[in-house]
């Protein structure tokens, strides 16, 4: 069992088989992971908003790899120990133009800078994030040829944004090419269910990955096996319930209520609360057996905000 370190650039920012491999391993080999934040090093902590609009948007989730998997071949079960994702002690959130779950609402650009304490951050106070940073792209190539923008999940894994792919998960993709060409990076410091934003905190990280091979094991997509981690208890939380027939307007509509409170009881800027929410907020469905009518929650744990009564 070998340990490799992988640099981040040269970076890519699009699937493609034809990739040459960066590094070739064999199964049970562990890769230390270098990761650039989603915008490639473009954002850095004194960034100003104006540079940001300026950044280059081609360079988006800057991906370190491809890594070609000896022995892999399509039908088998790519294994993914996450031992351990590392933050640097900064990060970012922002608001793009046409872009977001309330985008209709948050039109304006908006750029938020993070420091990063070992397991939170206070700079969006009064509240108080607890940080689990994970990886929000891990995948393996597409089995078509060409290149292919990396936004869009798939059964090859890629960009989604699962929370639970912190240190000491486990990740399953299907192999879908010879050697399974595995790429990472989109890193977060911390992240709401939805990303209600657009980001969750932005970072760069070390991520430290163990492979293993399951061979001629079919899999139709990707499953994760979670591990406990720093968790608030969300039987003790603020949550807004919505429901309607249409479950994305629910979820809109419970999310922007969240905001409304967040500005109301605790006297967060709206822009700070739709950070806080992209980055804190446990969005889900509650119900979804009594057709036509969805129940969709939206929840901020307590431990994320001073005690308060609202009522």
């Amino acid at each position: 069992m070998t340990e490799y370190n992988l640099s981040a650039r040269p970076t890519h920012s699009l699937w493609n088989r034809a990739l040459p491999p960066r590094l070739t391993i064999e199964p049970g080999d562990t890769v230390h992971f270098e990761c650039l934040d989603s915008s490639a090093a473009q954002v850095h902590p004194e960034m100003t908003l104006p540079e940001y609009l300026k950044i280059d948007r081609g360079l988006i989730h800057a991906l370190t790899g491809p890594v070609f998997v000896s022995g892999a071949e399509p039908g088998d079960v790519l294994q993914i120990d996450v031992l351990e994702v590392a933050h640097k002690g900064w990060g970012w959130t922002s608001v793009v133009e046409g872009l977001g779950f309330l985008k209709q609402r948050f039109s304006d650009p908006f750029l938020f800078l993070w420091k990063l304490d070992r397991e939170v951050s206070r700079s969006l106070a009064p509240a108080v994030v607890p940080l689990r940073p994970f990886c929000g792209i891990m995948g393996v190539a597409p089995d078509v040829d060409g290149e292919f923008r990396t936004r869009p999940p798939g059964i090859f894994g890629g960009n989604m944004d699962v929370r639970e792919l912190c240190s000491g998960a486990t990740l399953y993709l299907p192999v879908l090419n010879s050697g399974a060409i595995f790429s990472v990076g989109d890193a977060h410091a911390a992240q709401g269910d939805g990303e209600v934003c657009i980001n969750g905190i932005e970072c760069p990280v070390d991520a430290t990955l163990r492979f293993h091979l399951h061979k001629r094991r079919p899999l139709p997509g990707p499953i994760v096996e979670s591990t406990p981690h720093i968790k608030q208890d969300l039987e003790t939380a603020w949550i807004v319930i919505e429901s309607g027939t249409d479950a994305t307007s629910a979820a809109r509509a419970a999310t922007s209520r969240m905001i409304d409170l967040l500005v109301d009881r605790w006297g967060f800027r709206d822009v700070h609360a739709y950070l806080l929410c992209s980055v804190a907020l446990h969005l889900k469905f509650s119900q979804v057996v009594n057709e036509p009518m969805f129940t969709v929650s939206a929840a901020i744990p307590k431990g994320v905000l001073p005690p308060r009564r609202i009522f």
